[in-house]
């Protein structure tokens, strides 16, 4: 089979556990390229992070963020965008504070998220990347509840990280009958993504494939989460990091080695090193 695209989740993923970037990885995603191959980044992340990494790995194209909810090349340009209303929003926030977690509204220019104890010292203040001309302000208050009757805000995104892990259950359940507008997606380590109804990674990627008049059968996925499972049974080759959840290397066509080891990087040489650049395949009309 020809391949025309490569998806890559992330998280768990392309970064290992360090959040670094390996430079094998890098130049086995720029050997892919110089083939012909349509490389994106398909993550529950927000678009600055994406992006950021796209520009470290010279990648110019549809970026898949927010689960799917924002997808663009360029912050002021995505070509599809999807919001929770800001009356949604406002009840869903009233509605998981109920909860002991952490409610963080995630857009594609900043986070709004309420403080919670945690270890970590920079909980509570305002973190600015002022470095990065894509700069990502995450910003952290008492009351969510009052900070949005003060200025509402349509997030692409809202993420639940809850302290006891059997609540996520429940209040997935709770959201399902209350609020027909948005779907929740469970991410695993006790993470909740809340979206737009009709919004995923899958849905995002089949987007992006329809505008580029690539067939199902003609993308790799390459996935670690249980956000990454309906791609991975999608893909044309659905391959699963070696660190993946079972369920995703259950339902893998391929299973490469996992992040901390170059997985991604790996898995490109073993299957793309025979495969002629696209353009040479045109060439010869053995693709169209």
């Amino acid at each position: 089979m020809i391949y025309k695209m490569l998806a890559l989740n992330i998280e768990g993923t392309l970064l290992q556990d360090n959040g670094r970037l390996g430079k094998t990885t890098k130049e086995a995603i720029e050997y892919a390229g110089a083939k012909g191959i349509a490389v994106t980044l398909i993550t529950s992340k927000n678009f600055a992070l994406a992006h950021r990494i796209a520009k470290w790995l010279k990648l110019h194209s549809s970026l898949i963020t927010h689960q799917g909810a924002y997808i663009a090349s360029e912050l002021d340009k995505p070509i599809f965008v999807r919001r929770i209303s800001e009356e949604a929003t406002r009840d869903l926030v009233r509605f998981l504070e109920g909860f002991q977690a952490q409610i963080r509204l995630v857009s594609e220019r900043f986070t709004l998220s309420n403080r919670v104890k945690h270890p970590n010292k920079l909980m509570g203040k305002v973190i600015y990347q002022t470095s990065n001309p894509f700069s990502y302000a995450e910003q952290y208050v008492d009351d969510l509840s009052a900070k949005l009757e003060q200025t509402p805000l349509s997030p692409p995104k809202i993420e639940v990280i809850f302290s006891d892990g059997e609540d996520i259950q429940a209040a997935k359940k709770a959201i399902a009958n209350m609020f027909h507008e948005v779907d929740c997606i469970v991410c695993g380590n006790g993470k909740l993504d809340i979206v737009p109804a009709g919004i995923s990674k899958l849905r995002g990627l089949l987007y992006v494939c329809d505008r580029m008049n690539i067939r199902r059968e003609e993308v790799v996925v390459i996935g670690s989460g249980l956000d990454d499972l309906s791609l991975v049974e999608w893909a044309g080759l659905g391959v699963a990091m070696g660190n993946a959840h079972p369920a995703v290397k259950n339902a893998s066509d391929w299973v490469t080695r996992s992040n901390n080891e170059n997985g991604v990087s790996y898995m490109v040489k073993e299957h793309f090193r025979k495969q002629q650049p696209i353009d040479f395949l045109k060439k010869m009309k053995l693709l169209k």
